[in-house]
């Protein structure tokens, strides 16, 4: 199981009390995987991937990050696993205007140590694999939304990671580019095996992903599984 997220909880400071962010949400991610995150706006999505990610401690429970309990890491040693294993995909590419398509890619990596010719080799093939092979040398303004999105999508698989967290990546396209974005992340996360988890608004491709889990006031459920009764049960 490469991404575990055990019984966690979260709260933060709400004038005089707290306000429960995730009620010991309990959701398991098995490599070659895409689990769907829904739910409403301030539901807990957000706080689950910052979790997840490594960006946010919880009050209680396990995150265990390819074979790792994040629990026992320091500040440095955390860093180093997101750097590693961990690929976020944001809502916004934001892509750094003076650079190209490749170089995007490449500096995301320039920290792991390896010469430039492998990142530029790593760079394009990814480019490639998100077809957009013939854009590696074209900057942000021209390139279409889609295909920012794309290469937001090729940067955070630059370092291999064994995650890859994906926070609404179609709420910016239309129809069309997001379906494409949808079915570039499914193919990757198979032919990758990376455990991806993916928060989304968009429910019209549903049916493609691995698993869906509702998010609802901070706790995390999915539809029983066909023979296991009606109602919703822990994503576990």
């Amino acid at each position: 199981m490469t991404l575990l997220v055990h019984d966690v909880t979260l709260t933060y400071p709400d004038g005089e009390s707290r306000l429960t962010a995730l009620d010991r949400v309990r959701l398991e991610v098995p490599a070659g995987t895409l689990t769907a995150v829904i739910g409403p706006s301030g539901s807990g999505k957000s706080s689950l991937l910052a979790v997840a990610a490594t960006l946010v401690t919880p009050d209680s429970g396990q995150v265990v990050v390819a074979g790792q309990d994040t629990a026992r890491l320091s500040a440095a040693e955390k860093s180093a696993l997101r750097r590693e294993k961990i690929g976020i995909v944001f809502q916004q590419p934001n892509l750094l205007a003076s650079l190209t398509a490749a170089e995007q890619l490449q500096v995301m990596a320039h920290l792991s140590g390896r010469p430039a010719r492998t990142l530029r080799r790593r760079a394009l093939e990814l480019l490639d694999a998100v077809g957009l092979a013939d854009k590696a040398g074209k900057r942000p303004h021209q390139l279409s939304g889609g295909q920012r999105q794309r290469v937001n999508i090729a940067r955070a698989l630059m370092n291999e990671p064994a995650v890859l967290l994906v926070d609404e990546p179609t709420s910016a396209l239309d129809h069309e580019r997001g379906a494409a974005v949808l079915d570039l992340l499914v193919t990757l996360t198979r032919e990758r095996s990376t455990a991806t988890v993916l928060v989304t608004h968009d429910h019209a491709h549903l049916e493609r992903m691995d698993r869906t889990a509702t998010m609802t006031d901070g706790r995390l459920t999915e539809p029983a599984r066909e023979g296991a009764g009606s109602g919703a049960v822990p994503a576990a």
